[in-house]
């Protein structure tokens, strides 16, 4: 053999190895926080998936040793790309999840309609202004740097061709979703209680005195708490936030199941 046919060969085992790992690492750069927004065009988001996988390759190569990579088959191709979009679903709803308190927390100040982007009405003020500055503070805390180390960790819960459990991942998948709500509950519930407690005052104002048109008074009054509300505790629910993130980052299954 030559030394030729044998730098060929290096090379084609790297190939493979690479694109072996793109798998995994594509659907969690899709769906990433921050690189996979509508205004970041698809050619940057293909580039950002190459580098993610040029950098996780050599950190994941003592993972893939015994299998053969010259051939990928099928059943390899889908459960990697499966496991790698688990990983990317379970970040994006991190991203769900200050949307979601942004609508709630615009609705309670008659800022919003509920529904948010879900519908015709768009993303409230204070759910762009929490998302940006929730995407900001990730990236700032290294959040691209703790996710290739997740996708790393991964191979060694999940080996390449070992497909998670439908019921595994459907229980999953449902205590993701579910906790997406809390966090955005959790986050949202100080708008929340200070709308109850204006509308419990303009009740009894309103029965008080009923010639004086309280909604004229108390619409700028809950406007203003609103936005005062947003301005003392955005640092707090963005760290409560950010907390909640790593916490998936550090630990996404939460052990083998």
């Amino acid at each position: 053999m030559t030394s030729a046919s044998v730098a060929l060969d290096l090379w084609l085992d790297l190939f493979w190895l690479h694109a072996l790992v793109f798998l995994r690492v594509g659907p969690v750069v899709a769906l990433f926080p921050g690189f996979s927004e509508r205004s970041v065009p698809a050619r940057v988001k293909l580039a950002v998936a190459v580098v993610f996988a040029v950098i996780v390759a050599p950190a994941a190569s003592p993972y893939l040793g015994n299998i053969d990579l010259s051939a990928p088959s099928a059943w390899t191709i889908l459960t990697e790309t499966a496991i790698g979009l688990l990983m990317g679903v379970g970040l994006r709803l991190f991203v769900l999840a200050l949307q979601t308190a942004g609508s709630i927390a615009g609705q309670a100040t008659s800022l919003a309609q509920i529904l948010g982007s879900a519908g015709v009405t768009p993303l409230p003020a204070i759910g762009h202004l929490l998302v940006f500055g929730g995407i900001a503070l990730a990236m700032m805390l290294g959040l691209h740097v703790q996710a290739a180390q997740m996708i790393v960790l991964s191979y060694g819960l999940f080996p390449v061709g070992d497909l998670p459990g439908a019921a595994a991942v459907a229980d999953w998948g449902v205590r993701q979703v579910a906790g997406a709500f809390a966090l955005a509950f959790t986050l949202a519930a100080p708008f929340v209680i200070v709308s109850v407690l204006y509308n419990l005052a303009l009740g009894v104002i309103n029965r008080a005195m009923p010639q004086l048109m309280v909604v004229f008074v108390g619409a700028p009054v809950i406007t203003a708490a609103g936005l005062g509300l947003l301005f003392l505790l955005a640092p707090t629910i963005l760290t409560v936030w950010i907390d909640a993130l790593q916490a998936f980052v550090a630990n996404p299954f939460g052990g083998k199941g």
